[in-house]
């Protein structure tokens, strides 16, 4: 059972993706259906979870020393600390932070755990990353959009089937941002683990769950008319900053992070 008071408004009789990922990332806000589809999952999806996790705390930490200080986070997934604002007001105590995501039990925990630092500030929406114009509009409370924001849209896309136009969504948004923005983005790939590949897609059909993991080529128009900061589209583990080179890991995500010109 998920912690805390039982929400009318949640679904518990449908898995999520936010709730599944939660209980790969070890959480208990997650219900018997979404560890259902989790439990079917290659024992790899958890690693891969992780990998992904840490891949967004490194970007976010990046992009605050960069001198961002204004993030939209879509997709934000339960909150599991280190959250994304808990990370960007450890470097950037004055950061703004707008999260978005469209299962209400997300909205339950945000309201009780995203709390910013006192100089900065966080707030949740919830709607749907095909409500671009929706999200936009919100988020315009809390962020200024004639200067820089990092749009993050982690672990997102791939529950975006090709006929949802996940690519014109993104182009979407990222028009919105000003000269000097970053779109933070992950998507899932079986590109390394193609022998995992049918196990994964079933276990989210069962659930009835749309997923449509991509390759390196598909991921790629994610980042069309941007320009790719160092090391460029790589798996979730290669992508470090001033770290040393990892020690090379097979990882179900493609990862990239790119600058508005």
């Amino acid at each position: 059972m998920t912690a805390g008071i039982p929400d009318s408004s949640v679904d518990t009789s449908k898995p999520h993706p936010a709730r599944v990922y939660d209980w790969l990332l070890g959480g208990k806000d997650n219900y018997p259906v979404d560890q259902e589809v989790a439990e079917k999952l290659p024992a790899e999806a958890r690693a891969n979870a992780a990998r992904n996790r840490a891949f967004m705390h490194r970007a976010s930490a990046w992009l605050a020393r960069q001198g961002v200080d204004q993030f939209l986070d879509i997709g934000t997934g339960i909150p599991t600390a280190p959250n994304l604002h808990q990370i960007v007001q450890s470097v950037a105590p004055g950061a703004r932070v707008v999260y978005a995501d469209n299962d209400p039990i997300v909205l339950r925990h945000a309201e009780a755990l995203l709390v910013s630092s006192p100089e900065g500030a966080t707030d949740y929406i919830h709607a749907d990353v095909r409500q671009p114009e929706t999200i936009l509009e919100r988020a315009a409370g809390v962020i200024d959009f004639t200067r820089p924001v990092a749009l993050s849209l982690i672990a997102l896309m791939h529950f975006l089937p090709d006929d949802q136009d996940p690519y014109g969504l993104t182009r979407r948004l990222v028009g919105a941002l000003p000269a000097g923005s970053y779109l933070v983005l992950s998507h899932g790939t079986a590109d390394q683990h193609p022998e995992l590949r049918q196990e994964t897609e079933s276990a989210y059909r069962k659930g009835a769950i749309s997923l449509r993991m991509r390759t390196r080529e598909e991921v790629e128009p994610f980042f069309a008319g941007l320009e790719l900061v160092e090391p460029g589209l790589v798996t979730a583990p290669e992508w470090h900053q001033a770290e040393p080179a990892p020690v090379y890991e097979r990882s179900g995500f493609y990862v990239g992070v790119a600058r508005v010109p």
